[in-house]
């Protein structure tokens, strides 16, 4: 019997570890991939000696990138050096009001409590629920490959969904616990980019604070694409081809099924394709209008995670007053939320976001200089231009050499900016977005866009469009559970 074969439409995340999955179970596996390296939005550039990691950046969730290594029998550190940075990250509140968030729990209860009295005893209770909501949610519900309602019909699990509070708002859930305003800042900034305001986000996602505090915040060594090289190796260990700069044209069909995939140069036969790429320009693009999963205007009414506007800057000088995670928190929470979210516009006074990882990785950069990332949140679909950016990129500036106290503008020897255009360019991003879909409860599990086709037998799809959502750990664990639905329908 002849080995069945699967392409892999897409190398990022979630596209390699589908194919790495998939390899591991005997499948012969191809991964196509439009751009000239692996990683999507994770890929890596150099220029004048330093290096830059091109999008994620925060190494969350270290159990979840454990547990995907052992499926395979290895460890992190067979592929990256993992650092747990302390402290963990910096808020800028304004001029001279800035506080570094130690990794170590009881000097940040403490540092807690000298914000507000009885504040280090509430923050014990928030994280023993945030414990809760992470343990089930990342451990039960992410891996539910939601294709049916009856997936979730389990007495426990209902009761479990229950307490993690879907339908109470993180809003309310930190003021449950916190007053005073920079607390709340901090216990709200990981949901800034899950698609929606404090108000509209459930209480589920105060697991990210658990994440955050608890399991900390890390950096590999090298860069963050060095877990795209690390998997890639394992990928290639298991028998994974990759083909780069092969973009997808179109694709074949007989008997309502895919019998191959057409790209600018080649044509695949297949007995399963695996869409890792852009499910609404796979959906509305790549796929025959018979075949399609939604209409247009189910696309339109989706509402999106953020994109976002990224200065990759080189500095020839060591710079003070910065970590190697640092957030500007000195503008109204609030507005530039409902500027992303409400009423989406470019923001009057974005909150920003600025990763120097040279800090910490002496390789980022060259010796006596820093590699800085600087991030501004913003609403998908607006309209992109190089004026906009330089506009951002002055009020940016300013902002972060007054708040630290130094001139840097003059010492960046490098800059290069990078949008929604981009985005689109690169990934064929519905809308320019950065960050897929919004984490709100009407797209949630079931509800969102489905990791099977339903008109062809053998298409599926993963990454941060489809279950579990976005983020590199979702994006992991949709490429795993993808692959089980694969394995099935091969069998």
């Amino acid at each position: 019997m002849s080995v069945k074969s699967v392409v892999v439409i897409g190398a990022g995340f979630a596209g390699i570890s589908a194919a790495t999955s998939l390899a591991s179970k005997g499948y012969k596996v191809q991964v196509v991939e439009k751009n000239s390296m692996a990683g999507g939005r994770a890929r890596k550039f150099k220029e004048k000696g330093f290096t830059f990691d091109m999008g994620p950046s925060w190494y969350w969730m270290p159990d979840v990138f454990d547990r995907y290594f052992e499926s395979f029998n290895k460890s992190t550190s067979d592929f990256y050096d993992l650092i747990r940075l302390d402290p963990s990250y910096k808020v800028v509140f304004g001029e001279d009001d800035e506080i570094d968030l130690p990794s170590n729990y009881d000097e940040l209860k403490a540092l807690f409590e000298s914000i507000e009295s009885g504040s280090s005893k509430k923050l014990d209770d928030f994280l023993k629920e945030a414990e809760y909501k992470y343990q089930v949610g990342i451990n039960r519900l992410v891996y539910k490959p939601s294709l049916s309602v009856f997936e979730f019909v389990d007495l426990k699990l209902l009761v479990d969904m229950v307490r993690m509070e879907i339908f109470n708002s993180i809003y309310s859930h930190v003021r449950k616990f916190f007053k005073h305003e920079k607390l709340i800042k901090l216990m709200e900034f990981p949901i800034l980019f899950l698609g929606a305001t404090a108000e509209k986000t459930p209480a589920l996602y105060s697991l990210m604070n658990y994440a955050d505090i608890v399991l900390g915040t890390w950096y590999p060594q090298g860069g963050m694409h060095k877990i795209i090289e690390g998997m890639v190796s394992l990928a290639e260990e298991k028998g994974v081809e990759f083909i780069y700069n092969e973009p997808v044209k179109s694709l074949k069909y007989d008997s309502g099924k895919v019998i191959g995939v057409v790209t600018e140069n080649n044509e695949y036969d297949v007995d399963s394709v695996v869409a890792a790429c852009d499910y609404h320009h796979f959906d509305q693009q790549i796929l025959s209008a018979e075949y399609r999963n939604y209409s247009l205007s189910y696309w339109d009414n989706r509402t999106m995670a953020p994109s976002s506007l990224i200065f990759y800057l080189g500095v020839d000088k060591k710079l003070d007053r910065l970590e190697h995670h640092n957030l500007f928190f000195d503008e109204d929470f609030t507005l530039h939320a409902e500027e992303i979210y409400e009423d989406p516009k470019w923001p009057s006074n974005p909150l920003f976001y600025v990763c120097v990882s040279s800090k910490t990785d002496h390789s980022a950069a060259p010796e006596g200089m820093e590699n800085v990332f600087v991030l501004v949140p913003v609403a998908p679909d607006l309209n992109d231009d190089e004026e906009t950016r330089e506009q951002y990129y002055a009020l940016i500036m300013k902002r972060l050499e007054k708040l630290t106290n130094q001139n840097i503008t003059d010492h960046v020897i490098y800059k290069k900016s990078y949008a929604h255009n981009n985005f689109i360019e690169d990934y064929n991003a519905f809308k320019g977005n950065a960050y897929g879909l919004a984490n709100t409860l009407r797209q949630t599990a079931i509800l969102k866009p489905s990791l099977k086709n339903k008109r062809l037998k053998n298409l599926y799809y993963t990454g941060q469009l489809t279950v579990p959502g976005p983020g590199v750990p979702p994006s992991l664990i949709s490429g795993q559970v993808v692959a089980e639905q694969v394995a099935k329908q091969l069998k």
